[in-house]
């Protein structure tokens, strides 16, 4: 009879969170190769290319080699795509796949889905960008002038392209439009950047040109935190880095507040 008036349990507002996170990060885990060691194999190349071959032979920074010059963008490459790639790729194929509605109906707040969303992205990107961190010193020593400075712009930057990959697979409605993001629009943007090069060789117009690219703040100001010279302020880079993330995290949740696309 007792059992007839037992009280139900308490609900835990954390445990949809929790619960959703972990599901995240054991699915970009359960295709490990994929998502962990590919980009790693990636960036091992570029690091063979420019560091084995060129790291030692030419130098575009004054006190540093080629290689120390390009490791830190390398780095922070991974960090971004695999962020972006996480977070879009996950969210897309719910919707293609149509088991969005199952988490539309749980008692999870937009905050708490981005959140779980974006943890999960930033724990495969800062994985692989430290695995290459950690390739990067069979082919040159790095001085780490600001290390703090330099992990809170990596987690900055990883948390950004986690908003973006949110926005980016909300928008898309192939996966054709989903890679334009990837291909036409983040890794060019990266490339002109600075990853392989000082904005500040350029021609003037080029330079100038250059400072509109928002991916120079990320890159140069992860660089100057690791080498301690950069062309442009630290704390501009710090700046630009946070208003370009709190606005993609309020489009977001803008987005995913008004449930705007979340079934095709």
């Amino acid at each position: 009879m007792m059992e007839r008036f037992r009280q139900p349990e308490r609900f835990v507002k954390w445990l949809p969170f929790a619960t959703l996170l972990q599901k995240e990060v054991r699915r970009f885990l359960r295709v490990s190769f994929q998502t962990l060691l590919a980009p790693i194999v990636t960036a091992s190349l570029y690091l063979f290319v420019f560091g084995a071959t060129l790291g030692e032979r030419i130098s575009v920074l004054e006190g540093f080699s080629y290689a120390q010059f390009v490791i830190p963008g390398l780095i922070l490459m991974g960090v971004i795509s695999n962020s972006f790639a996480n977070t879009s790729s996950s969210l897309f194929i719910s919707r293609y796949l149509g088991n969005i509605v199952d988490l539309l109906v749980t008692p999870i707040s937009a905050p708490q889905f981005i959140f779980a969303y974006t943890l999960a992205a930033m724990l495969r990107g800062l994985l692989v960008g430290g695995a290459v961190l950690v390739i990067s010193t069979f082919f040159a020593g790095l001085p780490w002038q600001h290390p703090l400075a330099a992990l809170a712009m990596a987690a900055l930057a990883s948390f950004l392209f986690s908003q973006f990959g949110l926005v980016a697979a909300i928008h898309a409605n192939t996966f054709d439009a989903l890679s334009m993001f990837n291909n036409f629009l983040i890794l060019p943007l990266i490339y002109l950047g600075g990853v392989f090069y000082p904005v500040s060789i350029l021609p003037p117009f080029w330079e100038n040109l250059s400072r509109f690219n928002p991916m120079l703040y990320l890159i140069d100001g992860f660089r100057q935190a690791i080498l301690g010279v950069g062309d442009v302020p630290l704390s501009l880079a710090f700046s630009v880095t946070l208003a370009m993330s709190f606005a993609l995290f309020c489009w977001a949740a803008l987005l995913i507040g008004r449930g705007y696309k979340l079934r095709l």
